[in-house]
């Protein structure tokens, strides 16, 4: 566990500098991660409008709201949430409000099994929330079950599109890609991305393709 310090308070952070506990939050800590998150001019009305939407949320679900959520119930187009948090909806809105898409506070991983519905069963080593644990043993096969396991129909080629994308850029750059990113690469828009990923971008998309996103 690590700390961060802005002003004359001190917060506990996990090692993605994610807040450990959502109740020691307040604006404070928004206004002092927003640099380290690219935000450079400071948080105005707009910012905190969608930190306190997504706090609000939270306490009211003990869950992050998806990204689909937050846009629409704040009338907010993609590029617009954007322009606000550059670095991303998990990586910048839901930083600076001090929650995660994961549900509850992060916790170390606790690793149990999961396996497809496949005719020659696979088995894969997940954590407690259902993501793989280590990306290179992902293959179709885990896409496959996962979906199923989300109540999802049949892969269609629109998945396979998004799945494809968010595992090569993860080749490539050893990040996992922000919403922002998939939805230009693939032309896909957030409404259309609902529709095929109606868990979300990380609790969905993210981790079909057998990523972890921090």
């Amino acid at each position: 566990m690590s700390t961060f310090t802005f002003g004359d308070k001190t917060y506990s952070v996990d090692s993605s500098e994610y807040l450990s506990d959502f109740n020691d939050w307040d604006e404070n800590f928004a206004r002092g991660m927003a640099p380290k998150v690219h935000i450079t001019s400071g948080l105005s009305e707009d910012h905190f409008k969608i930190i306190n939407f997504i706090r609000d949320f939270y306490k009211h679900t003990g869950k992050c709201p998806t990204v689909y959520a937050t846009c629409q119930m704040n009338c907010l187009e993609l590029k617009g949430l954007q322009k606000l948090f550059p670095d991303g909806y998990l990586r910048g809105a839901c930083k600076l409000a001090g929650v995660t898409y994961l549900e509850g506070y992060f916790a170390p991983a606790r690793p149990e099994r999961a396996t497809t519905g496949d005719q020659e069963e696979k088995t894969f080593e997940v954590n407690f929330q259902g993501f793989l644990i280590n990306p290179q043993d992902w293959d179709k096969n885990f896409a496959i079950g996962k979906a199923l396991e989300m109540k999802m129909p049949r892969l269609t080629d629109k998945h396979w599109q998004v799945i494809n994308f968010l595992r090569e850029s993860f080749e490539k750059n050893q990040k996992v890609p922000t919403i922002y990113d998939t939805c230009a690469a693939t032309r896909i828009g957030l409404e259309e991305f609902q529709l095929l990923f109606p868990d979300g971008y990380h609790r969905g998309a993210v981790k079909i393709a057998g990523l972890r996103a921090r």
